[in-house]
C-alpha cells in the first residue's frame, strides 16, 4: 500500500522545470493535418 500522508505533490510546470512552448503545438497540429491529407491522397489513388 502507499502512505498518502508522505507524498509530494507538486505543479506540471515544477515537474517540467520549464514551460511547454506553443510553437510545438503548432508543430504537433500541422503535421497531424499533413499526414491525413498525404494519406487521404495515396488512399484516393
Amino acid at each position: 500500500m502507499t502512505d498518502q500522508k508522505n507524498s509530494v505533490h507538486i505543479s506540471d510546470q515544477d515537474a517540467r522545470a520549464g514551460t511547454t512552448r506553443n510553437g510545438v503545438r503548432f508543430v504537433l497540429g500541422i503535421s497531424l493535418v499533413l499526414i491525413v491529407i498525404i494519406f487521404a491522397v495515396l488512399f484516393i489513388r
